[in-house]
């Protein structure tokens, strides 16, 4: 009778383990890819240690590619949300799209419809707000701007400030090309980040 009731409780201790474990894919671009690092150097991996650290049951899945536009995560996503199941979907995409100088309905149309199969697969979406250099123009770049609190609020989904904000105004913190964050900038990050995804349910 003892070993019957410690097996029960270890059963529902791990159910509960398994039923308080929380996933978030992170779908995004060469920001959160580590481009030019390796991947134990991305704040996505810092972020994750930090996590671990806490005991936080946040795993993270980091399928962010270098080069990514929010057409190409579109097309990703269906395949990603069947294999990693993900409890919710961080959307880190656009800034490749604004750099091409993609139309901006093009941009609106691919958020919504992530947003919209995310919510679909009985996950949810956070969405980043994304900004541009201002060399491509106060019009466009105002509409670029402007665009993602319009998608959160059509959504309904949380609006993440762009952690490129803090790391861009030093210099300290880019790489030679002046668009991507450096070895020192990922930890940086990683503490930016980390409230952000504790803040989630």
């Amino acid at each position: 009778m003892i070993r019957l009731i410690y097996v029960v409780l270890l059963v529902l201790s791990f159910t509960a383990a398994a039923v308080q474990a929380k996933t978030l894919l992170i779908l995004g671009d060469s920001l959160s890819a580590g481009y030019g690092l390796s991947q134990q150097q991305s704040w996505v991996y810092l972020l994750q240690q930090k996590l671990d650290q806490q005991a936080s049951d946040w795993t993270l899945v980091n399928a962010s590619i270098s080069g990514e536009t929010s057409g190409g995560g579109l097309a990703r996503l269906p395949a990603l949300l069947e294999q990693h199941q993900p409890d919710y979907v961080l959307i880190e995409l656009g800034a490749n799209d604004g750099l091409r100088g993609f139309p901006i309905p093009q941009l609106e149309s691919n958020l919504n419809k992530m947003a919209e199969h995310i919510k679909q697969q009985d996950s949810k979406a956070v969405l980043m707000q994304i900004r541009i250099p201002p060399n491509y123009g106060p019009r466009y770049t105002t509409q670029f701007t402007n665009l993602y609190p319009k998608v959160a609020e059509q959504q309904q989904i949380p609006l993440w400030p762009f952690f490129m904000e803090t790391i861009a105004l030093k210099q300290h913190w880019m790489q030679a090309d002046g668009l991507h964050p450096n070895l020192d900038a990922q930890p940086v990050i990683a503490d930016l980040m980390l409230p952000l995804v504790l803040s989630l349910e």
